[in-house]
């Protein structure tokens, strides 16, 4: 078993032990130890006592904890009590450094609740610690050993420039609320309360870090982010070009993680909720999507169902339907055509029946292996991306592919028939699966 697959079973065990104790957050769960590999900033939006800062510490404690740092930000927090105080005797020799230790400089996970209400004494220090991971103290530039920041607010920033660039810092976002389903009451009065092994070391974050950055995008994913980009800005969803590079970073630690060299589409499926800037845009901007998705999963799954290929076959074919279909009607009736246009269709005819029956039998063996597919797609589309849940719920993504290549097969045994009047032979297909 090598690093990735060990990485890959610490962080399933963590996946039960987190949901174990976090009722109804599997999704976010996923989304928050991916961005602890990607080495990305997570945003919590919700109310009061819906266990956001529960869930930094608890993902603090399966990393075997390291510095903690937390600390609630109101108007009138000064840098002081986030950053530390300022050295008495560092300031007798005209030197103005803080004394980091203990504070949110030396931090290797920390939590901040009510993020926006950071004042600009604070923003600054903050915006390269959330992104470059460095503070400014004095003159002096101090690497942060920050391995995970979370931040939670119950509300979203008002329009200011500066609060604008902190938000833009939190690539994942996530809207957190209160337990809906009745069993989740009747477990909540029941959760352990122990205190969580360390399942994951911070070599194991380097590990994945490390080799997210050998990993590469293939053109057709970024054809992907280009349509969706220009589409969500027609409709006035405006994105950073920062956030555009970390969203293919994070596609390339999942990547990653999933032991592989290349981004497949199935890396991309938590992307929305890396796109809001408001909660209430998360529907429409998951529609658009997921038809970028289903076009994404059609072409990379036309290295094993080429329908494009048989699509293009059957209409060439389709679109001189009827100038072979008259000649085969003239030459029943007797109708009389030159010796030319007799050969030249004859040999057209021949190269039509030639081309429909082989495609039709590479499309129908083709759609034989699919159904095989289908018998198990929830544990195909699960080694594809082991961070997926519900992977049922993805499957009829594959079956509407399959569909696709049975109309097509129709098409194509259709046009046989009425220009040959007999079957293709040899291409039983069973419809009804």
């Amino acid at each position: 078993m090598n690093e990735i697959q060990t990485i890959q079973n610490k962080l399933e065990q963590a996946f039960k032990l987190l949901e174990s104790r976090f009722l109804e957050r599997e999704e976010l769960i996923r989304l928050l130890l991916l961005g602890l590999m990607s080495n990305e900033n997570v945003l919590l939006i919700g109310p009061p006592g819906t266990a956001k800062s529960q869930l930094a510490r608890a993902v603090s404690q399966l990393c075997g904890g390291g510095q903690w740092y937390d600390y609630l930000l109101t108007r009138f927090t000064t840098p002081d009590e986030l950053f530390g105080p300022v050295s008495l005797q560092q300031l007798k020799q005209d030197q103005y450094v803080r004394k980091t230790n203990g504070y949110l400089p030396s931090a290797d996970f920390a939590f901040l609740d009510e993020i926006f209400k950071a004042n600009s004494a604070i923003l600054n220090a903050l915006l390269s610690i959330l992104n470059e991971r460095i503070f400014f103290n004095g003159r002096e530039k101090e690497n942060v050993p920050l391995v995970f920041l979370m931040a939670a607010s119950n509300e979203l920033p008002e329009e200011n420039e500066q609060l604008t660039a902190l938000y833009d810092r939190f690539l994942i976002r996530y809207e957190v609320g209160f337990l809906k389903q009745m069993s989740s009451y009747e477990r909540m009065f029941q959760l352990p309360n122990e205190p969580l092994p360390a399942l994951i070391s911070t070599k194991d974050v380097l590990t994945v870090r490390q080799a997210a950055e050998l990993v590469t995008i293939p053109e057709s994913l970024i054809y992907m982010v280009y349509q969706l980009k220009t589409e969500m800005e027609t409709k006035e969803f405006v994105l950073s070009d920062r956030r555009w590079r970390k969203i293919g970073h994070v596609w390339k630690t999942s990547a990653a993680l999933n032991g592989r060299m290349a981004v497949n589409v199935w890396d991309t499926v938590y992307t929305p909720h890396m796109l809001w800037d408001f909660p209430e845009d998360l529907t429409v901007i998951q529609e658009m999507f997921q038809k970028r998705f289903q076009d994404a999963l059609k072409q990379e799954s036309e290295r094993e169902l080429p329908l494009s290929t048989y699509d293009q076959t059957a209409k060439r074919w389709l679109d001189m339907e009827d100038e072979l279909h008259s000649f085969q009607f003239k030459k029943e009736v007797g109708a009389k055509l030159s010796k030319d246009a007799q050969e030249q269709t004859k040999e057209r005819l021949e190269e039509c029946r030639t081309e429909l029956e082989e495609t039709a039998k590479q499309l129908r063996g083709k759609l034989v292996q699919w159904q095989q597919r289908e018998k198990d797609l929830p544990g195909y589309i699960r080694n594809q991306n082991f961070l997926l849940m519900h992977t049922d719920q993805y499957a009829v993504k594959y079956t509407h592919l399959r569909i696709q290549g049975e109309r097509i097969l129709q098409t194509i045994q259709g046009l046989y028939r009425t220009l040959f009047d007999r079957e293709i032979p040899g291409i039983q297909y069973d419809y009804t699966l």
